[in-house]
């Protein structure tokens, strides 16, 4: 078969190809990794959690360790008193007390001890307190933003009663009803332990708050390529639940929650300068700061102290919680 001669390129031949190859570049249909590894996300995710973070974590590393280890340091005991260091310390007029770094609350009784054992009642109340709001409002939002319809207005109706409630109104009201009243001689008579009630009234509060971030997030991620998937193929709706959407739902969560530790340490102080938290003998930060009040223009630093504990470890908490959103939250962005 006799070859067809070539066709003369055109002017028009010429436009056509430029325009093709600035269209198409060469390597088409590849990822530039360098781009992709490069990116101000991926940098952003390769500093780790900067000098804030950094501080943060090594705050609550001490606090944390200090509130383990109290029992075995070598500490005075919270509740006794010394005559000779009551209102004395950083700041008091009265000057410092020997042998005492942090001095003496009103009643002698050494501040760095009521400090170390305040703070470790402190978190175990909050934290076990947002532990109830987690599991029981995590898994009302999961299944609200999972089910939707009737199962969502249900669950939403429930968190908005909750939230139009102002919270420390409502854990005053909750703590009122749950604590245990106590005869003259400070003994308990009836219903639940002070700090129990306390701990359940938090842990009420904190429900509708975490329910509602878990909803929003659940509705986002039930309707994403991969849960369609799991259900085109017959998979169960437990099974999508736990494998496909808690997942990805679970950095959402966690961020709130330490969040929510820390809006439930300052409850706590509210709520002991109400006169609502626990016994006024039991060491927290609160109720430090409740019982030194009343000598603060002579004492300051029996509020100061534990008000700076209440600040620094709310803030690292704080900070905590960006950090943990920021380094596993998926963004599609950049996928």
């Amino acid at each position: 078969m006799p070859e067809l001669p070539e066709r003369p390129s055109t002017a028009l031949d010429s436009l056509t190809r430029d325009a093709a190859d600035r269209a198409t570049p060469a390597d088409a249909g590849t990822v530039d990794v360098a781009a992709v590894t490069s990116g101000p996300e991926a940098r952003r995710r390769r500093r780790g959690l900067g000098v804030a973070g950094w501080f943060s974590v090594a705050w609550m590393t001490l606090v944390v360790g200090l509130a383990v280890l109290a029992p075995v340091l070598p500490l005075e005991d919270p509740k006794s008193s010394i005559t000779e260091i009551a209102r004395r310390g950083p700041l008091a007029k009265a000057g410092a007390a020997p042998g005492h770094l942090l001095g003496g609350d009103g009643n002698g009784r050494d501040m760095l001890s009521r400090l170390i054992w305040g703070g470790r009642t402190t978190l175990v109340i909050c934290t076990v307190a947002v532990l109830i709001g987690f599991v029981v409002g995590g898994l009302l939002g999961l299944l609200a933003g999972y089910y939707r319809g009737r199962t969502d207005t249900i669950m939403s109706g429930l968190f908005d009663v909750f939230l139009s409630i102002p919270a420390v109104i409502l854990a005053l009201a909750l703590v009122t009803i749950l604590r245990t009243p106590a005869d003259a001689a400070g003994r308990s008579t009836a219903g639940l332990d002070p700090e129990v009630a306390l701990i359940i009234a938090l842990g009420i509060v904190s429900i509708p708050v975490l329910g509602r971030i878990t909803r929003a997030s659940a509705l986002s991620w039930s309707e994403r390529d991969f849960v369609l998937a799991a259900r085109a193929q017959g998979a169960k709706n437990r099974r999508i639940i736990l494998r496909e959407v808690l997942p990805n739902v679970l950095p959402a969560m966690l961020s709130i929650a330490l969040l929510g530790i820390a809006v439930a340490i300052v409850a706590e102080g509210t709520l002991s300068i109400l006169g609502a938290s626990v016994q006024a003998d039991t060491p927290t930060w609160g109720n430090m700061i409740a019982s030194g009040r009343q000598v603060i223009s002579i004492a300051p630093h029996i509020v100061f102290e534990p008000a700076l504990m209440i600040f620094f470890t709310v803030l690292s908490l704080n900070f905590l919680g960006d950090a943990i959103r920021a380094r596993f939250d998926v963004r599609e962005g950049g996928l």
